[in-house]
């Protein structure tokens, strides 16, 4: 089991989706239900910044972009919204963004809107008919969502989906230095083939590098609380092996990161597993909250 004070509960966002370390005392979170980035210190609490991108993003209406990835490469952070539909099957070209920010969660750049048109287009990517998964709501069977983003040693980005799922399979899919594409100019993302790992029938929720391996949070691609996280050496033809962490049950596993000293922390999407059973719209923004699971490298690493 692991040490008792390795639960933390932070506050003013439910549906925590996207997560990467800022120092030895602050994480920076994403919420797939809000366009704001938020700051907390590790020791618990509501969060001691905020950034709001509504304006940067041109979100229509002030409505969500749906961020559910975050990665770090070099000085930048990379956010990738879902690009599918909303819950109710309509397309939302505010769900299709692809940005980074600066380590403050200042913009840098432009969002880059032009991914779905690339891995549709794309011919090794063709058998998987990403177009018509885009014209699903992203949790029906063979729906379009994207929700797991992680940093390559080479410098490019993996992009990781929770649907579809291939043949029970989850995708992934590598993109190249993605720099050039916040320029704003004619820049298109450059694509690699594609990766099908067995996570058992599940999705990517979130994927990690960290120190020689890959750390995947692997869900069901539509509703459901079975969860498990793996690791993966990243080298095609090799699967992931499913890891034992002590304290996730009753998790919702959306983002996972590590900090500097290699402690792992799985964020968990609490937006229906609010105190009290309520509803995390219905409550104040003071009132909502999240859990944390963090655990010491020798608590994970067995």
């Amino acid at each position: 089991m692991p040490h008792p004070d390795a639960h933390f509960t932070h506050y003013r966002i439910c549906d925590a989706s996207a997560a990467v370390p800022l120092d030895d005392a602050h994480f920076l979170a994403a919420d797939d239900e809000s366009n704001v980035l938020h700051v907390y210190r590790y020791d618990a609490g509501p969060p001691v910044r905020e950034c709001d991108l509504t304006a940067f993003l041109e979100t229509e209406d002030a409505g969500e972009a749906d961020i559910e990835g975050a990665a770090e490469l070099g000085e930048r952070i990379w956010w990738i919204t879902s690009h599918g539909c909303d819950r109710k099957g309509r397309p939302s070209a505010t769900r299709r963004q692809l940005f980074a920010t600066d380590r403050q969660g200042r913009p840098v750049g432009k969002p880059y809107r032009r991914l779905l048109d690339d891995l549709t287009g794309h011919p090794l990517l063709a058998h998987f008919d990403l177009g018509k998964a885009a014209r699903k709501a992203p949790k029906d069977p063979g729906g379009l969502c994207i929700e797991g983003l992680a940093a390559t040693p080479g410098g490019g980005l993996l992009v990781g989906f929770r649907n579809p799922i291939p043949h029970g399979w989850a995708l992934l899919v590598p993109l190249a230095d993605p720099a050039p594409l916040l320029e704003g100019g004619g820049a298109r993302a450059v694509i690699g083939a594609p990766i099908l790992l067995d996570l058992q029938g599940h999705g990517i929720r979130a994927i990690e590098w960290h120190g020689d391996a890959y750390f995947i949070a692997a869900g069901p691609p539509a509703g459901g609380d079975d969860y498990a996280l793996y690791r993966w050496s990243g080298r095609a033809g090799e699967q992931p092996v499913p890891i034992d962490v002590p304290g996730l049950a009753g998790l919702h596993p959306e983002s996972l990161f590590f900090d500097a000293r290699g402690t792992m922390h799985v964020l968990s999407d609490d937006g229906k597993a609010q105190p009290g059973g309520r509803k995390c719209k219905e409550l104040a923004p003071e009132e909502r909250t999240f859990r944390r699971l963090s655990l010491p490298r020798e608590e994970w690493n067995k």
